[in-house]
């Protein structure tokens, strides 16, 4: 997963948005959203497998609970003794304190990675290159990709301004046309201007080809987009959008439910 934008308590219909780009080489072994039981998690979560390292980029809780994952980019990155995959089914199982307690004495075992946990009232966020880790978030529209929480890259900050205008006209109901919307502005293929592309130590043509919200590629590019919304009435939704080589469309998948009292 490279870019997340999430929203909370900023639409009073639509208490938590996430909108998410997970880009990875198309060779790695993938399985689609679907339903599974984690045992990392200790329940039933909905999100896609890893099938390579095990675990997930994005997953939904039972409850309207997200916990997403992105890695760090750094020039030279020596993979850590366990898969970051693992880490958002951590988060849907324990509290934030006894997670951020695990994190802080286990972070050496992770390459770099940026951690959130989300609700429809608040989040947190960790990240083992946060000199400060362990963040509450409130409300507000946040952006998240390879870097630090809010980190302004220019394609952070243009998806997160596009989310942040979008949701001001989304109406209560009309889900599917605000799924819809978001996932069209995720496919924003704008490239950042040479003298705003960050530098992380993987070269100048690596970064151009990184700086736009959606990566179009043959061998590694952006190959899935997700939507989650949590309603004010309890109702959950979530679209997957996934993509093949060059940006072609392939399967879809929406999922509905209303949560529990």
């Amino acid at each position: 997963m490279c870019l997340i934008v999430f929203s909370v308590q900023q639409h009073p219909a639509f208490p938590l948005v996430v909108a998410a780009n997970r880009d990875e080489f198309f060779r790695r072994p993938t399985a689609a959203m679907d339903w599974w039981h984690s045992e990392t998690a200790g329940r039933n979560i909905l999100a896609g497998r890893d099938l390579q390292s095990g675990g997930t980029w994005l997953a939904v809780d039972e409850d309207g609970g997200v916990a997403a994952v992105t890695n760090v980019r750094e020039g030279s990155q020596v993979p850590g003794a366990h898969s970051r995959g693992e880490l958002p089914l951590m988060s849907l199982a324990e509290s934030r304190d006894a997670l951020a307690i695990r994190l802080q004495t286990k972070k050496s075992d992770y390459s770099g990675f940026n951690l959130v946990r989300l609700d429809e009232h608040a989040g947190w966020y960790y990240s083992n290159r946060d000199a400060h880790p362990g963040r509450h978030v409130h409300r507000g529209t946040y952006g998240l990709s390879n870097h630090l929480l809010q980190t302004p890259w220019p394609k952070l900050l243009r998806l997160r301004n596009s989310v942040t205008d979008l949701l001001e006209g989304a109406s209560a109901d009309r889900t599917d046309d605000l799924h819809h919307n978001l996932i069209e502005r995720l496919q924003d293929t704008t490239p950042a201007p040479d003298h705003e592309l960050p530098d992380t130590g993987v070269g100048k043509d690596t970064e151009r080809f990184l700086s736009s919200p959606f990566i179009i590629g043959g061998d590694y590019g952006t190959r899935a987009t997700t939507v989650v919304t949590v309603s004010a009435i309890g109702e959950i939704r979530v679209t997957e959008q996934c993509w093949g080589p060059e940006g072609k469309k392939e399967g879809t998948r929406h999922f509905c439910w209303q949560r529990s009292a």
